[in-house]
């Protein structure tokens, strides 16, 4: 080979050596940012029973945002602990909110809030909204809450005899559900807002950064690995090639 080839196949693998350490160094940046971003603004929970079915199947590991009550909105999938409810943490769907007239069903079986009536994509079957009729007013400052297997689920309905008719304080939402991290087959984000509830006042909430931090750690987990195999798939290639004539 020449000088001038290989003076040119030197400062190509320079080249390349910079742009794989400069992958792996950013890759390292994204990777642990979004770890650590993550595990400020989500806390995992595992949901032990089927009431949120098919949303969220029994023994799925969620990732819920922390988040304040006062963001939460109609449709939102929250993790809340309420005396009343007992001690565990439990998931459930905030279907009204203070103010809100809950009740079920309409005449072609759905939920209706403050008589307006609301399609709900996420339940199981073609049934109605709810197996047992109920009507509730939401106390101000509180949330209705129900599961999405209606048929199977203790929420507000079971408790409309107490003194917040069924509903909890705002205060005991300590996260919101954005997706499943848990096991492997259901990973992903939850599905949209239901827009069924887009009309009513308020809307609903947008969703947290869980898309954009998967993102990071995945993009970063990409470059660090494509940066940390130049060096060696380089080295195999060379040692492959056949020398040129000098």
């Amino acid at each position: 080979m020449s000088g001038a080839g290989r003076t040119a196949d030197a400062g190509h693998g320079r080249l390349g050596n910079v742009l794989s350490g400069l992958a792996v160094a950013v890759g390292c940046v994204l990777f642990l940012g979004g770890f650590v971003w993550g595990a400020v603004l989500y806390k995992p929970y595992t949901v032990p029973t089927d009431s949120m079915a098919p949303t969220v199947d029994p023994g799925d590991r969620v990732l819920a945002e922390r988040i304040d009550g006062g963001e939460v909105r109609r449709g939102d999938v929250v993790v809340f602990t309420d005396a009343v409810w007992g001690t565990m943490p439990m998931v459930k769907r905030v279907v009204g909110v203070g103010g809100d007239q809950v009740a079920c069903c309409d005449k072609q079986g759905r939920l209706t809030v403050n008589g307006e009536s609301v399609e709900e994509p996420y339940l199981p079957g073609k049934g109605p909204a709810s197996p047992d009729a109920f009507e509730a007013s939401v106390p101000k400052g509180s949330l209705f809450l129900l599961g999405d297997h209606r048929g199977d689920s203790v929420d507000s309905r079971g408790h409309l005899t107490d003194a917040g008719h069924g509903s909890v304080p705002r205060k005991a939402v300590n996260a919101r559900v954005d997706g499943t991290a848990w096991p492997p087959e259901g990973f992903g984000m939850l599905a949209p807002r239901p827009s069924g509830f887009e009309a009513l006042p308020g809307g609903v909430s947008r969703p947290g950064p869980l898309a954009l931090i998967t993102t990071a750690v995945t993009g970063g987990a990409v470059l660090i690995l494509g940066g940390a195999a130049y060096g060696p798939v380089v080295r195999r290639l060379g040692r492959g090639r056949v020398p040129s004539g000098v």
